[in-house]
């Protein structure tokens, strides 16, 4: 099995919503599963496509395809 790497990216002017740590998220996406994950404490939240889609209001400027 080939190894597959994950490209993992910051999200600028980020809060981790557990520890509060400015720029520590990541966000990336494995098997249609968006991750997004503080490099600072344990935090972790994953939802699939729909459920991003599902949650776009008028905050978000758009939901990009990786």
């Amino acid at each position: 099995m080939a190894d597959t790497k994950i490209k993992k990216r910051f999200v600028a002017g980020a809060k981790c919503p557990k520890c509060k740590a400015m720029d520590s998220i990541m966000l990336y996406k494995l098997n249609g599963v968006e991750t997004v994950e503080c490099t600072e404490c344990d935090y972790t939240e994953q939802q699939a496509d729909e459920q991003v889609a599902n949650k776009a209001t008028g905050n978000v400027i758009g939901v990009f395809k990786l």
